[in-house]
């Protein structure tokens, strides 16, 4: 049984018109223009995500919150919905399997077999094609909800293989059908391998610096040219992707800073320090300048090249594929640099010493990269609870370790020297993996 929680501005010229919408997030009830609301007997406590301010709810009413009318809260049970992953959902293809293939082909790409590729809760689809000359593909189909994905992703290829990045080739293409066949770059990602055979860094360093050579001209790319495809990673979204992590992971676990309540007093003063670090570490971020980045630059979108079975393999020096490029766009200098070195694969100290020594070797771009990475992996945990709760568990063992990232990040912003020994002592547990659920 899930609350569904109905919020009633008693003025018509109220500046947030019902109705509201609300997540449940453990003890936390998230209001999505920005209320938290947390029940304590006969009274909860409200707050905005950022940047910190707060009201008091009481018998239905809130009053003081930044001049907003009194809001009446009525709530009423209602069946809760199941969320699965997505290769349990029924496909959203806005065509059929017989149109698919008889559109592939018209294309000059016959299939002699089909099947269909896991994936986590994104609603595209992705099937491993065998064409009836033998070779393979990828066909991606792109459900209406997600069809400006289709034009966009065929615009940052065109940027991309123009800047000599190495992405898939587009064989064939219908935004209207919702459907694009790719090169297929191999069956298993730079993660997914190294995860798999566990090679030592030195196998996997030449790949990793591959990456950062293509981050290089990504961000190199003409800024104005991007700037067309998506709005910029700013101060606004970088706040957004934190609340998500704050509202589905850190309070419902107790790790806001707080000490009361079975999920952690998201009003104390300790999570108003923590919420003011995040607005204050998301406004640094956004004020260096913005340049062109991939925005989900990690392992687990890099195809290891060019031997598809064994990386490194004969044919040069190893490289790597990037994939999963359509949210190219701008932002903070250090994002990609950061997004590679945090996320899955973890480099050694000495690694990253490395490649820092070369791409941030100046005290600043230190900083900018701390804090990128700071931001960076405290999102990523908040991603991995987001899709558990749907159903996709698989990314759950990365938590601990990501957290851990983010802690050891921000333990190096002089803006955040005062909070880390208390997170340290409150994300212990979480960071070891002997936290209890929530």
């Amino acid at each position: 049984m899930e609350l569904v929680v109905q919020l009633e501005s008693s003025r018509p010229d109220s500046p947030f018109p019902p109705p509201w919408s609300v997540v449940p997030t453990g003890g936390l009830w998230a209001a999505r223009r920005g209320v938290s609301n947390r029940r304590k007997g006969q009274q909860s406590e409200c707050q905005p995500a950022f940047p910190g301010r707060r009201a008091a709810l009481s018998r239905g009413t809130l009053t003081g919150f930044h001049r907003l009318p009194e809001i009446v809260v009525r709530m009423e049970p209602s069946p809760a919905k199941p969320l699965t992953p997505r290769e349990n959902r029924e496909s959203p293809s806005r065509s059929s399997t017989d149109e698919l293939r008889a559109w592939l082909a018209a294309t000059g790409h016959p299939v002699a077999a089909l099947t269909p590729l896991d994936g986590d809760v994104s609603p595209r689809r992705y099937s491993r094609l065998t064409l009836a000359v033998g070779t393979t593909a990828i066909l991606a189909t792109y459900p209406e909800e997600v069809g400006a994905t289709c034009p966009r992703f065929l615009a940052t290829t065109a940027l991309l293989e123009g800047a000599g990045v190495r992405v898939p080739r587009v064989l064939a293409a219908d935004c209207d059908k919702g459907a694009m066949l790719l090169e297929d770059l191999g069956p298993r990602t730079l993660a997914d391998w190294a995860l798999a055979t566990r090679p030592p860094w030195s196998e996997l360093t030449p790949y990793f610096a591959d990456a950062l050579a293509q981050a290089r001209q990504i961000a190199a790319l003409p800024p104005e040219r991007v700037a067309e495809l998506s709005p910029p990673l700013g101060r606004e979204l970088l706040e957004k992707e934190l609340r998500q992590t704050w509202d589905f992971f850190l309070v419902p676990r107790g790790l806001t800073g707080g000490d009361g309540g079975d999920a952690g007093d998201a009003g104390s003063p300790e999570a108003a320090a923590l919420e003011s670090l995040l607005a204050e570490l998301c406004a640094r971020l956004a004020a260096d300048p913005a340049v062109p980045c991939h925005r989900d630059f990690m392992a687990r979108n890099l195809m290891p090249l060019p031997d598809f079975s064994e990386p490194g393999g004969p044919g040069g020096r190893p490289r790597v594929g990037v994939l999963d490029h359509q949210d190219l766009r701008l932002g903070p200098p250090a994002y990609d640099l950061a997004s590679l070195l945090n996320d899955t694969l973890f480099p050694t100290p000495e690694v990253e010493a490395a490649f820092l020594a070369e791409l941030a070797p100046s005290p600043e771009a230190r900083l900018r990269y701390h804090r990128a990475a700071a931001q960076r992996t405290l999102k990523a945990v908040g991603t991995y609870a987001a899709f558990a709760r749907r159903g996709a568990t698989r990314h759950l063992p990365l938590i601990p370790p990501t957290l851990g990232r983010c802690l050891g990040h921000l333990e190096r912003l002089p803006e955040a020297a005062a909070l880390v020994p208390r997170l340290a002592r409150l994300w212990r547990d979480t960071i070891a993996g002997t936290a209890p659920a929530p």
